[in-house]
């Protein structure tokens, strides 16, 4: 097996997972390609994230894995931190507990609460308790009311925490509560930078090392080796679904212009996969055609697709170690599988092994 490269991640069944087996030979070929962290997302389809979780541990040795994101309030909190607990037993402690907020449109369509930072930090705060074998009695807080709330009172676990962040208020509580700080994808450069920073500030703020908390870049990786539509796809089909769960928030972040979200939302196209009253379509959805992602590639700006590591296997690379030169400790290579990532991966590990002669 190759040497590991903690510092690289890749999410396992990106976007879709009609076949969630899949992800036995993505782990074992992210493995043995010495990429060192797995990422897990939630879709309330065949993706759960407790089940796919368990499925990379009982594959994988040396891989660490991220839940990015689950929410908090889709279980009850025991069921989660027995979920975590277990999780960090199986894996030899691989793995790390991440929340995120979630898409407000998909919550409010399923009658599920949104989230506030506030629950978040107090989730955060009493999973902490419960890992040390803590009794929870009559907690009263963000994250609701609950008589009791205990594990084992032999515990005295250290499982670490994430956090999807991408506002100010959530990266600040990333700083201050939580161990890994994972990013957004199609951060700007500046984006990236001032995310870091807002991590690393508050974590010291808060007394903590900030050099402990890791922030995660999520990297669009789509090497001009793959298939013309399938590229199209990644990125057209994939920031076009970001714009339509939570534009108005990637637009403040990377400080665009809001004329040109607007345009997009008004655009006919665009608007049949959000009917009035009907259930909303994700626009990177498989059955989405490809002249609908073409007409859709008009209305973004080159600058809002060109946070991405495209073009050669070289290129790629060298985009990615940009990413840790602006300050990020580790790089998701988003929306591609191991396989995919293959001829890039020699390419970045040729420069991560001049940068350690040098």
């Amino acid at each position: 097996m190759t040497e590991q490269m903690p510092e690289i991640g890749f999410y396992t069944l990106a976007g879709q997972a009609d076949h969630p087996r899949d992800l036995i030979a993505e782990v074992r070929d992210a493995e043995r390609l010495g990429i060192g962290e797995c990422f897990v997302s939630e879709r309330f389809s065949t993706k759960e994230a407790a089940t796919i979780c368990g499925a990379v541990g009982a594959i994988s040795d040396t891989i660490g894995i991220t839940t990015g994101a689950t929410n908090h309030n889709i279980r009850h909190p025991i069921v989660t931190a027995a979920h975590a607990t277990t999780m960090h037993r199986l894996t030899g402690g691989r793995f790390t507990l991440g929340l995120g907020r979630g898409i407000v449109p998909l919550q409010r369509a399923f009658g599920i609460p949104e989230i506030t930072t506030a629950q978040m930090e107090d989730f955060a705060g009493v999973m902490r308790r419960l890992f040390r074998g803590e009794t929870v009695v009559g907690h009263d807080g963000p994250m609701g009311s609950y008589p009791a709330l205990r594990l084992d009172p032999n515990f005295d676990e250290d499982v670490k925490l994430g956090l999807v962040a991408f506002g100010p208020n959530s990266l600040a509580l990333g700083g201050r509560a939580f161990d890994k700080v994972i990013l957004h994808t199609f951060f700007t450069d500046e984006t990236l930078q001032r995310c870091v920073q807002t991590v690393k500030d508050a974590a010291e703020a808060a007394g903590r090392d900030p050099a402990k908390v890791e922030v995660w870049s999520c990297l669009a990786t789509i090497g001009d080796h793959l298939p013309e539509e399938l590229r199209l796809r990644k990125t057209v089909g994939r920031l076009a679904t970001y714009l339509q769960g939570y534009g108005d928030l990637m637009v403040r972040t990377n400080d665009w212009d809001p004329a040109v979200l607007e345009r997009f939302r008004q655009d006919p196209v665009v608007q049949s996969f959000q009917p009035p009253g009907g259930a909303i379509k994700v626009i990177d959805s498989p059955s989405t055609t490809v002249e609908q992602l073409e007409h859709i590639a008009t209305l973004l700006p080159d600058e809002w697709l060109a946070p991405a590591a495209t073009g050669s296997p070289a290129q790629c690379a060298a985009t990615v170690q940009n990413q840790l030169d602006l300050g990020a400790d580790g790089v998701i290579l988003h929306g591609a599988s191991p396989t995919e990532l293959e001829p890039i991966l020699p390419e970045y590990r040729a420069i991560r092994s001049r940068k350690a002669a040098n």
